[in-house]
């Protein structure tokens, strides 16, 4: 039977939009499917899928000493932004469609727009909106000075910003017919977050385009991420230096994302523990996965990363990984089958690292047995057979 899906989004680059993508691409072979979305997405364009973006552009970014102005201007946004997403809801109701699969926003998480809908509504959540219920990355650049921490204390802009975006989050969040999650780390959080039981819709792995090329390793090991303090680049540089200098390998790193402050943090600690690294912005899926064939390993250290797509492309590409012992890397990394697992320390990373090095035998059976792994378990087809199903029952609870 075929289902009539209206999809919005406001997602920048990432997994999370690489993950939208295949969706949008496979649901609209057997269904209907119209994709809706704003202006400040990054675009998604299926042949055949009908986009709809509504215009919508955020204040300016002001400097110092205008700089707290920001919060009032933030704030004015999300405002804004809400008045907009209740016009694409009212267009999305008028289309008649059947049931609406609802992606995140890159200044929400949840969309204000699942609070005015009227046609049954299926929430993916990726993650929470970690900025408000984690504790942030410690960074020397994020220090603040005393008189800043007290201005921040009474600042009322900033009150009202957090108190918006903290309501505007949860109640889309709990007005959502159903929410989809990505790993059960992620519907633990949602249920201690939220209040709300989420049901884990797991994504897919494109085997064919992540695969093995059949070139040579050239020793380095690669990390993916968006280059900030929560992909946690800086153990990596921390757990390397601990390998002996003539041993050392080389540290590559392919972002999709860059902070300016975090990359020179970044770079200034390499170069004073003596690591060699090098750092790729914007790169296409092609040299992704050339990348993944030729690094020796990849290593994967976020701070509490809800899944992390990155050990499962690099799995179906043959490459062993070595990743932190915590999130989702523990429902995507089998120990001692298809990488290894590591406490958050560097000289566990470097003698987990340095292991693989020394034995590629060893890391070339991991990566074999990672293949297998992402080809039978995370498969496009059963993911998206999963997702329609819990598409299929909303529809039908309306």
């Amino acid at each position: 039977m075929t289902v009539r899906i209206a999809v919005y989004h406001n997602l920048h680059s990432g997994g999370a939009l690489r993950t939208l993508t295949e969706q949008v691409r496979r649901l609209s072979v057997r269904h209907d499917l119209a994709l809706f979305t704003l202006t400040t997405a990054t675009p998604v364009e299926v042949d055949g899928v009908l986009v709809r973006a509504f215009p919508f552009r955020p204040g300016p970014e002001l400097r110092r000493p205008l700089g707290r102005i920001n919060r009032a201007v933030r704030a004015a946004d999300l405002v804004r932004l809400a008045r907009v997403n209740r016009r694409v809801a009212q267009a999305i109701d008028a289309g008649g469609f059947d049931v609406v699969l609802v992606h995140p926003c890159r200044f929400t998480q949840a969309p204000s727009l699942l609070r005015h809908l009227r046609t049954p509504a299926v929430y993916y959540c990726h993650e929470p909106l970690r900025r408000l219920y984690e504790p942030p990355v410690p960074r020397p650049y994020l220090r603040r000075s005393p008189l800043r921490g007290a201005l921040d204390k009474v600042d009322p802009a900033l009150r009202l910003y957090r108190a918006l975006l903290r309501r505007s989050d949860r109640a889309a969040t709990q007005a959502a017919t159903c929410v989809l999650v990505n790993s059960a780390f992620t519907r633990d959080n949602v249920r201690r977050i939220y209040g709300i039981e989420a049901h884990v819709c797991r994504h897919g792995i494109d085997a064919d385009r992540f695969r093995p090329l059949g070139v040579a390793r050239d020793g380095f090991v690669l990390s993916v991420g968006a280059l900030t303090p929560y992909k946690g680049f800086d153990l990596l540089v921390e757990g390397l230096a601990r390998l002996p200098a003539d041993a050392r390998p080389s540290l590559r790193l392919i972002c999709n994302y860059v902070e300016p402050q975090e990359r020179a943090y970044l770079e200034g600690l390499a170069a004073g523990r003596r690591v060699d690294l090098g750092i790729r912005v914007g790169v296409d899926d092609e040299d992704l996965v050339a990348a993944y064939n030729r690094a020796a390993l990849v290593a994967y250290t976020p701070h509490r990363e809800p899944l992390g797509l990155v050990p499962l492309e690099a799995m179906a590409c043959a490459t062993p990984v070595v990743g932190v012992d915590e999130g989702g890397v523990r429902e995507t990394v089998l120990h001692g089958r298809t990488g290894l697992r590591v406490p958050r320390d560097p000289r566990a990373l470097a003698e987990a690292i340095g292991d693989l090095l020394e034995c590629p035998e060893r890391a070339r059976m991991m990566g074999q047995a990672g293949r297998r792994w992402v080809v039978e378990a995370w498969d496009w087809e059963g993911a998206v057979q999963d997702l329609l199903r819990h598409l299929g029952a909303a529809a039908s609870d309306a």
